[in-house]
């Protein structure tokens, strides 16, 4: 009792100190005496008070900004000092309520918010700590540093993901542009110092921004994952393998390398898929993977690839690959199988006119109607041209062209045609005067 009446009596000689100070718009003595109050809380840890202090010094008439700031970052530093969770809590929901709608301390409310939504989630509570994450817009803080808002944004993502919240976690994904993550740190050192002086520094536990390119990037693969888009998977682990410290570590740089070539395989055929299977054979370090290499070949070339062959050559390597720890699955099996018949069909387009279903499905390892199933999916997504006489079982893969179409053709060609005859002529024209140019001399 004795040393809770000399808190109080401390406390109530401070207070008349701070009460001086703020009348008479001394910002220092404001700023000591309000910390001194806090300090003297936290040595008797006295929690209670101590929230109740911060409170009622906040709400104080006239209260100085930078009296605020300084009381809201000195009870930060004790919330680790706290004897337990519930107090931490009540601490933590204190300093929020404080520091609510004061532009002024935006970046430590932030950091609050962060340290509460962590505690809910080792008490379970993920729903609530996105929540509360999701309450915190960190990409409208100007003072605060580039690095901590991707991370705070992340970890916004993160939770969104982990109570699978897809469409939301998509909608924060894009507060950040990949191109952040290419950023040249030399050029952003050569800003004017004014502009350095508004920007805080990052908290201490803050990633560096290539450390937080790979977190980005494995949530972003977590996220395409849900859907099966096998190409933004590939895309997402073609920059993570760009990162140098990976390209420096041949132990991680060959297991993302064997991940690229197996989600490029199973990417449907489209022009970016083509571009990123022809960078990727031309990377050199594919040759310390050569049956990976083999495999990408067999897809780039215009052969058929016989399904049964090739799953019993990489059915052990497909069943060992872990994803975010889980092997591909059923799901990619079939989506492989797939990738292969389709391939299978665009290369017997490529060398026949037109064949008969049977013949095609010969060629497939399919029934008949398998192969027609098959051909049927590909012309509706719009990979091939090609029409089928049912009647007659002959698929076209020829387009029958419109009397438009065959008269623009023959113009074209016969505009190359007069092109070709008056270079010809020139030639000769050419040829003729030097001719008689060298007779005359």
């Amino acid at each position: 009792m004795a040393n809770t009446g000399n808190l109080d009596a401390s406390i109530e000689q401070l207070l008349n100190v701070e009460k001086q100070m703020r009348l008479a718009g001394e910002v220092a003595g404001t700023r000591k005496a309000a910390t001194d109050i806090l300090k003297l809380c936290f040595d008797a840890r006295a929690w209670k008070t101590l929230n109740d202090q911060i409170i009622l010094l906040s709400k104080r008439r006239g209260q100085l900004k930078q009296a605020v700031t300084a009381m809201v970052q000195q009870a930060m530093q004790y919330i680790d000092e706290t004897p337990d969770v519930d107090t931490r809590i009540e601490l933590i929901k204190t300093l929020n309520s404080v520091s609510a709608g004061k532009i002024y301390v935006e970046i430590e409310r932030a950091r609050l918010v962060k340290k509460l939504a962590k505690i809910k989630e080792e008490q379970g509570l993920i729903a609530e700590a996105a929540d509360l994450m999701q309450e915190v817009a960190v990409e409208t803080f100007g003072a605060m540093a580039k690095t901590e808002k991707i991370a705070f944004i992340l970890e916004q993502v993160r939770l969104c993901l982990d109570r699978q919240d897809y469409v939301r976690a998509q909608i924060l994904s894009r507060k950040i542009s990949p191109r952040v993550f290419n950023a040249d740190a030399s050029k952003e050192k050569k800003k004017p110092k004014e502009v350095d002086s508004v920007v805080e520094e990052p908290a201490a536990d803050i990633p560096s921004l290539l450390e937080l390119k790979r977190i980005y990037y494995e949530l972003m693969i977590r996220y395409y994952s849900h859907n099966n888009d096998y190409l933004e998977i590939c895309r997402c682990y073609k920059s993570i393998y760009e990162i140098p410290s990976i390209k420096e570590n041949p132990a991680e740089w060959i297991l993302i390398l064997r991940k690229i070539c197996w989600y490029l395989v199973l990417a449907p055929h489209d022009p970016m898929q083509s571009s990123l299977l022809n960078s990727t054979l031309e990377d050199k370090n594919l040759s310390e993977i050569p049956n990976f290499k083999l495999l990408l070949k067999q897809i780039v070339t215009m052969e058929v690839i016989q399904w049964t062959n090739l799953w019993d050559t990489y059915k052990t390597e497909f069943d060992n690959e872990k994803i975010s720890g889980k092997s591909l699955g059923d799901k990619a099996a079939e989506d492989l199988k797939q990738r292969i018949i389709e391939h299978n069909i665009l290369v017997v387009s490529k060398y026949y006119a037109r064949i008969t279903l049977k013949r095609l499905a010969e060629l497939l390892c399919l029934s008949v109607q398998e192969a027609e199933k098959h051909l049927s999916e590909m012309v509706v997504s719009k990979a091939l041209v090609a029409k089928i006489d049912r009647p007659l079982g002959i698929v076209f893969f020829q387009t029958v062209k419109d009397s438009n179409d065959i008269l623009n053709s023959w113009s074209a060609n016969l505009e190359k045609l007069l092109d070709l005859v008056e270079k010809s002529c020139h030639q000769i024209h050419k040829e003729t005067m030097v001719h008689k140019a060298a007779l005359k001399v």
